[in-house]
């Protein structure tokens, strides 16, 4: 029976930012967390492996601030487990720092057969934590996925590609990162969150791991990130005129014919 450990984020809840007008940065005061929406796909999708195959789903999320109440969601969703690496350090670490803590959870967790992860997360949408963790550990990796299947050893994945489809076999064990369209995630129902509030989330942190202190955070990222600004938006301020509608509606076609966003 299949071992499948997810990778979950806390990430900020994106319909709930705010830009500030002036200097066009971006305010998360206020702002929710959630497990970022790729992520809970992830999920869905090994706890119906697990649904027809039996098994165990385990979920990791790093995080430098408490994120209990997304762990303890998962488990209402039908994990099995739960691991929380909660370190304030955590703070400002990119995507290497990220995959490395990830791969010294794994390990430490033991024999795996898949790796789920989501394609990206919904907040900051580097692609780049799932295929750095495959490359950390050593294993085949398989990406933006919408269909998957499990035989033995042997998972098959459809990959969405620009204009086409790829069926794609690796042996286990994989990693593999998921897009929406893969399925849609179910909703916990209020006995399946009332277990979840009494099982174990095991949490850890730097020191639980061994992590030296200057492979995390700052120290240890190959990217720092100055400023996230929204992008700037300007009205052209055109005004079409005319004697009739007939003549406003002609001028219209001609200026958006010329813009190129209508043809002849």
């Amino acid at each position: 029976m299949p071992r499948i450990i997810v990778c979950v984020k806390q990430a900020l809840d994106v319909t709930e930012l705010g830009v500030d007008s002036a200097t066009r940065l971006i305010i998360t005061a206020g702002a929710s967390r959630k497990i970022s929406d790729f992520d809970k796909n992830a999920l869905e999708e090994a706890i119906r492996l697990k649904e027809k195959q039996g098994g165990e789903v385990v979920v990791v999320t790093v995080s430098p601030e408490d994120a209990a109440m997304t762990s303890r969601e998962t488990l209402a969703m039908g994990a099995d487990k739960a691991y929380l690496v909660n370190d304030p350090s955590f703070e400002k670490s990119d995507t290497l720092v990220t995959s490395y803590i990830l791969s010294e959870v794994i390990k430490k967790l033991g024999e795996f057969d898949l790796i789920l992860c989501g394609e990206a997360s919904v907040d900051s949408y580097s692609a780049q934590v799932g295929p750095r963790l495959a490359e950390r550990l050593g294993i085949p990796q398989i990406t933006y996925v919408r269909k998957l299947s499990l035989d033995g050893n042997v998972v098959t994945a459809e990959r969405s590609l620009e204009d086409c489809y790829e069926t794609v076999r690796a042996k286990t064990p994989a990693l593999l990162t998921v897009t929406g369209e893969i399925n849609e995630p179910r909703i916990p129902s209020l006995m399946a969150i009332m277990k979840a509030s009494k099982k174990e989330i095991v949490k850890w942190n730097m020191g639980d791991l061994g992590i030296p202190e200057e492979k995390i955070g700052v120290k240890g990222s190959a990217i720092q990130v100055t400023e996230v600004l929204a992008p700037k938006v300007e009205r052209r301020k055109i005004v079409m005129k005319g004697e009739t509608v007939e003549e406003v509606a002609e001028e219209l076609a001609k200026a958006l014919i010329e813009e190129g966003v209508i043809g002849r």
